[in-house]
């Protein structure tokens, strides 16, 4: 099992992305970290899932661009 640091260090995007970037997030709850299954976008300051626009309701830790 990854490390916290570890994973914190693959998503280690600075700032905010760009408007309309879509980007890949990692999260954490009580239980560790875990990757978001889809790509998601900031739009005025929120994280919102790319195809659906719901917000994400969890804690965002980092975020990276999508891995190819």
């Amino acid at each position: 099992m990854a490390t916290r640091e570890k994973r914190l260090a693959e998503f280690n995007g600075n700032g905010d992305p760009l408007p309309d970037q879509l980007v890949e997030l990692l999260c954490e709850d009580h239980s560790g970290t875990y990757q978001l299954p889809f790509a998601c976008r900031m739009i005025d300051g929120e994280w919102r899932n790319a195809q659906s626009d719901g917000v994400v309701e969890a804690t965002v830790v980092g975020w990276r661009l999508p891995r190819r």
